[in-house]
């Protein structure tokens, strides 16, 4: 694999404070667990009034990424399994989790769940190998 650099702009799409299209999510790291709060707008719907499929793998994705960093290790998303579960509806509140599950010197296990806050069921969750970039 050809050396990249990892660096942030802060245009990511799914964290980045500048970018204005983007859903600029924030993370909380506590005891190997990470979160964040997410409510989607009408602007992210697929059908009406429930969220596109991709955006909620982008939240997914983003907070297994962001809990590797949050443990010092800065990878990319090599595989992801995403399960849906439920419609997730614009507007409604929901808050993701994620964890390592598995370390290995090259290639990192995390999982994620994604939580409609009003009533704590699982609107999706994921599994993903990530490879860290030295």
């Amino acid at each position: 694999m050809e050396q990249i650099k990892l660096e942030d702009d802060k245009y990511c799409f799914a964290c980045g404070k500048k970018n204005e299209c983007g859903l600029r999510l924030s993370f909380k790291y506590s005891d190997g667990k990470l979160t964040s709060e997410f409510t989607p707008s009408k602007i992210y719907q697929g059908y009406k009034d429930i969220t596109h499929g991709g955006i909620i793998t982008t939240v997914l994705d983003e907070a297994m990424i962001q809990v590797a960093i949050a443990e010092g290790i800065f990878p990319v998303t090599a595989e992801i399994t995403i399960r849906f579960k439920k419609p997730l509806l614009s507007g409604e509140k929901a808050v993701v989790e994620a964890e390592i599950t598995k370390r290995k010197l090259r290639l990192i296990e995390a999982q994620a769940h994604l939580i409609r806050l009003s009533d704590g069921s699982l609107i999706a969750e994921a599994y993903s190998k990530l490879i860290p970039v030295k």
